[in-house]
């Protein structure tokens, strides 16, 4: 998977940017690159995941930095300002699936092309049901398990991303996990069948 790298000039350049160009960037070009290159494969990752689209992540990246360069940071703590950026992908996805009723169709992706920053992800990943399973789930299941577990993310800290509570996030979490996990155990219809055919065999 290859990320497009983003410039400030380029972001200011953009459509996007031309129209609120009235509102200065928080961030100098370097700032920015140093901040895209720690943000940028796991936010790909996240809203690739969430979405179940690698052509809508790319799109959505684009704006979420732009969003962020634009947005009056309350703090220049790195941890902030990525739950901040995750924060505005998040509500950018949530305003596509509101616009979009097709937003279930749900496109498997391979786990070679998603990057996480958890080795417990990468191993979850290598089930080979685990993209069907997902594709099951709710958009906001999806962002709590990829957050918790790709991202590595704790309960408050998803809680900065979603807009809900710690204690909401945790009951949330442990249902989709578990709705994820039921999923997972359930035989394939294929097995189902070549299982009943040696019984009758």
């Amino acid at each position: 998977m290859s990320i497009r790298e983003f410039t400030v000039t380029e972001l200011e350049s953009s459509k996007l940017g031309t129209e609120a160009a009235e509102q200065a960037f928080h961030m100098d070009e370097q700032t920015f690159r140093v901040f895209y290159e720690a943000t940028a494969r796991p936010l790909w990752s996240y809203l690739a995941r969430v979405l179940g689209s690698r052509s809508l992540a790319d799109d959505l990246v684009q704006e979420s930095y732009f969003r962020f360069l634009r947005a009056e940071l309350k703090s220049n703590d790195e941890g902030y300002q990525k739950a901040y950026l995750f924060r505005i992908a998040t509500n950018l996805a949530r305003d596509h699936w509101r616009r979009s009723p097709a937003h279930e169709n749900y496109e498997p992706l391979d786990p070679d092309q998603l990057h996480a920053n958890d080795r417990t992800a990468d191993r979850v990943q290598q089930r080979s049901d685990l993209n069907r399973a997902l594709g099951r789930l709710k958009p906001r299941e999806r962002e709590l398990l990829w957050l918790a577990y790709a991202e590595g993310a704790s309960h408050k800290e998803i809680a900065e991303v979603v807009g809900l509570r710690a204690a909401s996030v945790r009951l949330l979490l442990f249902r989709a996990r578990q709705k994820l996990m039921k999923m997972m155990r359930r035989p394939s219809r294929a097995v189902m069948n070549h299982a009943g055919q040696e019984q009758h065999g």
